[in-house]
């Protein structure tokens, strides 16, 4: 009997070892190699100063900004450690009055009168998506280029040298990453 528990306790140290040390080691520093900079959380960094990731959302309330989904992670918007959907059903009372609250939001701003896109005024399956549509970004044109003193073709501009396109030409749809539109808006004041 001691010899097998001497085999299963050298097993289990030697896949400890494996398993738990060398491999997760190892893929570790292969990604560091191969993608340093998605490894490291895909952060952006401007003057030395870390912004965020372009894999995580960010609230941006200032209406000189360009406004992100809305997260359900609560209480505080994106917050990672509270990533979840908000389960609320089509047929949610607080889920329509959620919606109706966000729709007359944008309503009362500049360029209110036209269609509002979807994904303004309800929240993604994570509560993280750093990303709006193409439709979403330029419903906002009007009151970012108020806002900033800019002529809205600049701004309408700036929205499509940051559209990207479907992942590998056909999955997914295109997008905009809020983080680095905005950090654009700063760049070109």
């Amino acid at each position: 009997m001691f010899r097998e528990m001497r085999a299963a306790f050298v097993l289990f140290i030697a896949m400890t070892l494996l398993t738990g040390l060398a491999y997760p080691l190892l893929v570790t520093v292969a990604a560091r190699a191969a993608l340093s900079h998605q490894a490291d959380g895909s952060q952006i960094v401007v003057d030395g100063v870390v912004r965020g990731s372009e894999l995580v959302g960010q609230a941006f309330d200032d209406p000189k900004y360009f406004w992100g989904r809305p997260s359900a992670t609560g209480p505080v918007p994106y917050n990672a450690a509270a990533s979840s959907g908000s389960n609320l059903g089509p047929t949610n009372p607080a889920l329509t009055e959620a919606v109706t609250g966000r729709v007359a939001r944008l309503r009362a701003l500049p360029g209110g009168e036209q269609p509002i896109p979807v994904d303004l005024v309800t929240s993604s399956g994570s509560g993280l998506d750093p990303h709006i549509s193409p439709a979403a970004a330029r419903f906002q044109v009007e009151r970012v280029a108020r806002e900033r003193q800019m002529d809205s073709a600049r701004v309408r501009g700036l929205i499509e040298e940051h559209i990207e396109g479907r992942t590998f030409g056909f999955l997914g749809e295109p997008r905009v990453n809020v983080l680095l539109l905005n950090l654009a808006l700063d760049r070109a004041q």
